[in-house]
């Protein structure tokens, strides 16, 4: 089998999670500076056997797209022109960086490494991966 990629795409980051090759337990990977995201991604597939791709999909509460799906569609295209062969799906992603932070709260990690922006993107990314694999 192959690994399963989640991203919590972000303006300026995005965070990165993946599964086991069995795709049976997601961890967080990193976070990567959104600019060099396909570049990430391009080595990244060179390097692991990856069957598909999942993106958040962030929503409002009335179901429809947040204003950031704006920006993410604009990625979607160019991901579409690198990888066109790579599956992708998207997933709601509503409350993962809420759920994020209160990961951290309940793992008891401090104050200050709650505000590091980049490891609540990459949490959220594992949350995302999560949903989807226990759907």
């Amino acid at each position: 089998m192959a690994r399963i990629l989640a991203l919590d795409y972000g303006q300026k980051r995005t965070g990165v999670a993946v599964t086991d090759e069995l795709q049976m337990i997601a961890s967080g990977l990193t976070t990567v500076q959104t600019a060099g995201l396909v570049k990430f991604l391009e080595d990244y597939f060179k390097n692991e056997k990856v069957e598909r791709v999942l993106v958040g999909e962030p929503k409002r509460w009335d179901d429809t797209p947040s204003e950031s799906e704006v920006h993410i569609q604009e990625f979607l295209k160019i991901f579409f022109e690198k990888f066109p062969k790579m599956p992708l799906e998207r997933v709601d992603e509503r409350f993962t960086s809420k759920m994020a932070v209160q990961t951290m709260i309940d793992s008891g990690l401090k104050k200050k490494k709650r505000r590091d922006k980049a490891l609540v993107d990459e949490i959220s990314a594992t949350i995302i991966l999560q949903t989807w694999l226990y759907k």
